[in-house]
């Protein structure tokens, strides 16, 4: 597969990573050392994540970020571009490339450690003027300079495009002026249950989830969207409108890129001017198939795959 020839209208803008990954019985506890038979060199970033995932579905990609001048960084700019994304934009700096040491248990639940490297000098100029209009879809996460996808977003938002952010990871010292300033700049708002919680604290006092989400869209004129695994996925817009998609039935194996793979596909979706639920409906489905296969990117859908894997559920 190569990259797309048109005009990208999805931007991600955020990390790459190289993870390193080892399957235990149990995730260490702290203090605790645990023995794993091997380890895999896999690719990630939760940027390069989303960015594939996109791809895949059938979105017109370009991936803005950061590797080093190194073997990972190399391998990991191949990648995208066998995958579809646009990588002209994707500079090599004297930072190593970027890595994330991930453990799997027995059950699929994962636990990692992300040393950022290259993506912490991500920079807003990263992002060319000349890419921006108002069909632009951008992507944002937390895995590069906020100051950074800040001010990329406000370029995205005054060219008339949309911003979809994804507050992942979510920082424990996030403020509530940084998140005022974020939602400020942002139309589709992503959190997991814990980042849903985390966040809505931060400017008031939520009761639950659901009353989470429709403060965060309330304080920020947006949508939130809160992934919720098993239980699928809510949205909540500034109007009151509520939504629910639900999630497949799987036996997951590992559930690493399961929330990127979600993200990918409703930033694509939206990009081609679904409706938000039936992107909601089609981001559950790809998430919930990318949990069987180990690796955050090995088990994201084509739409080929998708279309097979939501047959066969029916």
């Amino acid at each position: 597969m190569t990259a797309p020839a048109q005009r990208p209208r999805i931007l991600v803008f955020g990390s790459i990573n190289m993870d390193l990954v080892a399957s235990v019985a149990t995730i260490p506890r702290p203090g605790e050392t645990v023995l794993s038979a091997g380890y895999r060199t896999l690719y990630g970033g939760k940027g390069a994540n989303q960015a594939v995932a996109a791809a895949r579905i059938g979105g017109s990609v370009a991936m803005i970020g950061r590797v080093g001048r190194d073997a990972f960084g190399e391998a990991c700019r191949a990648n995208l571009a066998g995958n579809g994304v646009t990588t002209d934009h994707i500079a090599a700096g004297e930072e190593p490339t970027g890595c994330a040491f991930i453990t799997v248990d027995a059950t699929g639940e994962n636990a990692i450690t992300v040393a950022s490297g290259a993506n912490g000098s991500v920079r807003a100029g990263d992002l060319p003027d000349a890419l921006v209009d108002g069909e632009t879809v951008a992507v944002m996460q937390m895995e590069v300079p906020l100051s950074a996808s800040l001010s990329a977003a406000r370029r995205v938002k005054a060219a008339g495009g949309r911003v979809v952010w994804n507050l992942a990871p979510a920082p424990a010292d996030l403020t509530a002026s940084d998140l005022t300033d974020l939602l400020s700049v942002t139309d589709i708002f992503i959190v997991n249950e814990i980042e849903a919680l985390m966040a809505a604290a931060r400017l008031g006092a939520p009761a639950d989830i659901e009353d989470a989400a429709r403060l965060l869209a309330g304080r920020g004129n947006v949508t939130c969207v809160v992934t919720a695994g098993s239980a699928g996925a809510i949205a909540h817009d500034a109007q009151g409108t509520r939504l629910h998609a639900p999630a497949l039935p799987v036996k997951p194996v590992d559930t690493t890129g399961a929330g990127d793979t979600f993200v990918g596909i409703l930033a694509a979706e939206l990009a081609g001017h679904s409706e938000l639920g039936n992107a909601l409906g089609l981001a559950c489905a790809g998430a919930s198939l990318a949990c069987l296969s180990q690796g955050a990117q090995n088990g994201m859908p084509t739409r080929h795959e998708l279309n097979d894997f939501l047959t066969g559920s029916r």
